[in-house]
């Protein structure tokens, strides 16, 4: 390892990598760093386990970016997918492999802490980040970046990763830029077995009354996550849409044992993933799929670019070397997860005009339950797919050039009978 350490008094211990949040995308982060033997301290302000607002999708993506022997703690494999527009024309899509997975996220964010700390990374929890310094009294060198932590005490570090949230105060450092706020709500309900049974293996989604919402049902054992989401200032009708949607699912007698909310934030194409030293990825970026709101798979694959490029940054010498390897960084986050983002932002301005069509094609239209079935399971993404099969690249066009708001209930009714599909 090369962080610097000394038993004299007067001289501080020099991490080489400092990851701000133990989140998904922190302990990626950490592992990736600690797994090419560099020391590795992760800071988190809450106690683990904690819990996070957070539907708990694994799909394929997520799945392929995990740590070597880790084992996923599903409460329930998604094999059917209720769709329903605003609670009408509900139709349901099955498969006959799994979809994908569901996890309660205090489990899986503890489980990939503890990868990281079996590779190596220290964990302090119960410690909250005030800022982070590049220049000043605190900083030594030029190769170094102070930490400051609330009470006063100063930790250095040669690179740091910001993965502190959606509110990050790393990524204020780094100057993120917003371009996208939505509000999330969500309930945790405990429900009787014969309920719990009737969702098994299925999930619903429907698309809300409010432009770009939709809500869902995620069965997990004896409890159901039941959430909404639409855009930030919608606050009344975010509430009033998920009281509705609960009361119609025939929940509304059932006591949540959680309910919590949580602002998701989605950066523009312009915001900076990095200043000097610092890195930022998952939530603190403004990491997320548009569309869907997805942001644990984006967590987990930046959380691990960012820990491979933090390694680099670390053994930077210089502001030109540091610059150039955090370039590369943006880079690859661009090059892949920024594709899926621009997709996404196309798919969700479409879909905010005319929700009814997506609900045709999901319900009625094999290739788009075909291409959700493949993207789900991590055999391709939007950005591969819109990039590689010309019909998806047609689609796509058309939906951008069409203008006008979808005036129809539904456009006409699917069927309401089940079909199977492989």
């Amino acid at each position: 390892m090369s962080s610097e350490n000394s038993s004299a008094d007067d001289v501080q211990q020099v991490w080489d990598v400092v990851v701000v949040g133990a989140g998904p995308a922190g302990a990626s982060a950490a592992y990736a760093a600690a797994v090419a033997g560099r020391s590795v301290l992760v800071l988190e302000k809450a106690d683990l386990p904690r819990y996070k607002t957070c539907g708990g999708g694994i799909i394929g993506p997520s799945r392929d970016s995990l740590p070597p022997g880790f084992e996923l703690p599903f409460r329930d494999r998604v094999h059917a997918v209720t769709f329903s527009n605003n609670g009408r024309f509900t139709r349901t899509r099955r498969s006959k492999h799994m979809l994908f997975g569901l996890i309660n996220r205090p489990e899986f964010d503890q489980q990939l802490v503890e990868h990281a700390q079996k590779a190596g990374a220290e964990v302090r929890t119960g410690v909250t980040v005030q800022r982070v310094e590049q220049h000043g009294s605190a900083v030594p060198d030029r190769r170094s970046v102070a930490v400051v932590l609330q009470g006063g005490e100063t930790l250095l570090a040669r690179a740091v990763v910001g993965a502190d949230g959606s509110a990050s105060r790393i990524g204020a450092h780094v100057g993120v830029k917003l371009d996208q706020v939505d509000l999330g709500l969500e309930a945790e309900i405990p429900v009787p077995e014969t309920v719990a049974e009737d969702w098994q293996g299925r999930v619903l989604i429907d698309w809300g009354p409010i432009p770009g919402s939709y809500g869902w049902v995620f069965p997990k054992g004896d409890t159901l996550t039941v959430g909404v989401i639409s855009v930030r200032g919608e606050g009344a009708a975010t509430k009033r849409y998920l009281e509705e949607f609960i009361g119609r699912l025939g929940l509304a007698g059932f006591e949540p044992s959680i309910s919590s909310g949580h602002l998701t934030r989605c950066r523009a194409d312009d915001s900076p993933l990095s200043r000097g030293r610092v890195l930022v990825c998952g939530d603190a970026a403004g990491l997320l799929e548009p569309w869907t709101r997805e942001g644990i798979s984006f967590a987990l694959r930046s959380g691990r670019l960012a820990g491979e490029w933090a390694v680099r940054i670390s053994e930077a010498h210089d502001a030109v070397d540091t610059r150039r390897q955090a370039l590369n960084y943006a880079f690859a986050i661009k090059a892949g997860l920024g594709v899926e983002m621009s997709v996404g932002k196309r798919l969700l301005t479409a879909f905010e005009r005319r929700p009814g069509l997506f609900h045709m094609a999901l319900t009625g239209f094999r290739p788009a339950w075909k291409a959700f079935m493949d993207i789900t399971r991590g055999a391709t993404s939007l950005g591969e797919m819109v990039r590689s099969h010309p019909m998806a690249q047609r689609a796509l066009t058309v939906l951008d050039n069409r203008q006008a708001p979808d005036t129809t209930p539904s456009a006409a009714p699917a069927p309401a009978a089940d079909e199977a599909t492989s």
